[in-house]
């Protein structure tokens, strides 16, 4: 992997005596767009929260090239260039979309003016010029999708972490937001990493998936491999309505 690749190594959580994530290990490269994926259950989320300080790993090490997160709070990780999206939305409702954009900018250390130019250049992208001086609070739930993301890039990571970015989104608002994502590692020189149970969005947009099943890894590779493997079939793909979208 690059020198500046994201490395997960042998990641355990434990949750009251439970295990939760019982030695994970991977990596996204920068530029790429690596699929996360499996069950309900499986430990996705709580990687996430894992690589971006949210809960402490009872073992492992997080890395960024030769940065070691280990242990770090969430906002050590995001000055480390690391951002997330939550499962949840969490935006600050009683500011407009452009005051929740321009807030993680100067959290970044932009000023007032790169931080207003930043917001106006994040809204023409995610197509939220119109809703620029609404309140977050009253925005529909594909709308605060976007806003989340847009606030996320604001503080210019070079590795984004997104938790179901299209829940909640039609058709439509899904493909115009995979048309994004997937220009992002080019025009933002990023690496993401993507949780989504839309199978479809998952196989068009990334360049490799990784598996999870009950906090263990069961397969990782190339999108073919993947879909074709019996352990992935067995506990995800062929069971519920994603095998229709596998």
């Amino acid at each position: 992997m690059p020198d500046d690749s994201l490395r997960i190594i042998d990641v355990s959580v434990e949750f009251s005596g439970l295990r939760a994530l019982d030695g994970v290990s991977l990596a996204v490269s920068p530029g790429e767009i690596l699929g996360l994926i499996g069950p309900n259950g499986s430990g996705k989320t709580t990687l996430v929260n894992a690589i971006t300080g949210q809960v402490p790993i009872a073992s492992g090490r997080i890395l960024r090239g030769t940065t070691d997160l280990t242990g770090n709070s969430p906002r050590e990780v995001s000055l480390c260039g690391v951002a997330r999206s939550f499962q949840v939305v969490r935006l600050f409702n009683n500011l407009t979309v452009t005051e929740n954009i321009e807030a993680a900018a100067l959290a970044h250390g932009d000023g007032r003016r790169a931080s207003r130019d930043k917001a106006r250049s994040l809204l023409a992208k995610f197509g939220l010029e119109a809703r620029a001086e609404d309140m977050a609070l009253g925005l529909s739930y594909g709308d605060k999708r976007r806003v989340e993301i847009s606030r996320a890039l604001a503080a210019e990571p070079k590795y984004l972490l997104l938790d179901e970015p299209a829940a909640g989104m039609n058709e439509a608002e899904t493909a115009a937001l995979l048309s994004i994502l997937a220009e992002l590692p080019r025009t933002n020189d990023l690496g993401l990493l993507i949780i989504d149970h839309d199978m479809s969005l998952i196989m068009r947009l990334c360049d490799r998936l990784h598996v999870l099943a009950s906090g263990r890894t069961i397969a990782e590779g190339d999108k073919d491999s993947v879909r074709s493997n019996p352990l992935v079939i067995e506990a995800y793909l062929g069971t519920g309505a994603e095998t229709a979208h596998a």
